[in-house]
């Protein structure tokens, strides 16, 4: 089975045709796997990148005296957005599916976590869950969109991969842990350095163009986190969320938060590799 859909088979056919075109050696190969790179890279994020831009744009031009809420708007235009990337095949159903797991994982995770205070959405709407408005489920689901999307476009292989079972386990413990640590001792760093035992030795193989390139795993789950938490401060600066001390007049958010997506990028990757089962390296 293809790893790209019937449209992107037909736009990787003709980028490797212009591509091809160019020299396999000299000044031109690095700047050209760079530059392949990041687009294979917005590619992956397509879902996650409309929807924050709808966030932004949102932040600028939704009037003040408007009777349709701006959350509702958000979970409606993030909803046809999926709707036009599946029909447009841009996305594959697989992907759909794991937005919907995404959704559900993490809007369970904000109806518990805005009842602790932990962050509010301060704005009314009709389509929410108590406190929670529908939309919010779509920011975990843009995170799952990329992943799923970025597996299977960079062509994905790994060394040393560890069992899945202890995988799940590491992502289980992680995801009790965001909800335990109100009542009990927070042992992220206990689950940091699991993470980190877990995953050392194993290395993800990804093909940009004519090459195939090598990164540790813990160090791509970095890379990931850190653009979130950076997604997350344009998010919270527009007002969609607002954590404590940010009620009174925007700050950066903590660094600790930069922790918490590391973490939650260990529940991610088990639940996409539901779909995309990890490739060995061959």
């Amino acid at each position: 089975m293809s790893r790209f859909t019937s449209v992107e088979a037909r736009i990787d056919e003709v980028a490797h045709k212009i591509l091809a075109k160019l020299p396999d050696s000299g000044p031109w190969r690095p700047a050209l796997e760079f530059i392949v790179f990041g687009l294979k890279q917005a590619w992956a994020c397509l879902f996650g990148g409309l929807f924050l831009g709808v966030v932004l744009a949102s932040a600028f031009i939704w009037p003040s005296n408007s009777t349709f809420a701006r959350y509702d708007f958000l979970a409606l235009t993030a909803v046809a957005i999926q709707l036009l990337m599946l029909a447009a095949k841009l996305e594959k159903p697989s992907e759909a599916v794991v937005i919907l797991i995404f959704h559900v994982v993490g809007t369970l995770m904000e109806l518990f976590k805005t009842k602790h205070g932990s962050w509010t959405y301060p704005e009314a709407s009709v389509l929410r869950i108590g406190q929670v408005p529908l939309f919010s489920g779509f920011m975990y689901a843009a995170v799952g969109s990329y992943l799923a999307r970025v597996t299977r476009i960079f062509d994905f292989q790994f060394e040393n991969y560890p069992p899945v079972w202890l995988t799940a386990a590491l992502a289980i413990l992680v995801y009790v842990n965001f909800f335990s640590h109100h009542y009990v001792y927070d042992v992220r760093y206990f689950l940091f350095a699991a993470t980190f035992a877990l995953f050392f030795r194993t290395s993800v193989h990804y093909r940009v163009f004519r090459h195939r390139h090598r990164m540790n795993l813990l160090l791509g789950f970095a890379l990931v986190a850190l653009f979130i938490w950076i997604a997350e401060n344009i998010g919270s600066w527009s007002k969609i969320w607002l954590y404590p001390n940010q009620m009174y007049g925007w700050t950066l958010v903590s660094l600790e938060k930069f922790g918490s997506w590391y973490l939650l990028m260990i529940i991610s990757f088990v639940l996409v590799n539901l779909v995309h089962k990890p490739k060995p390296l061959t």
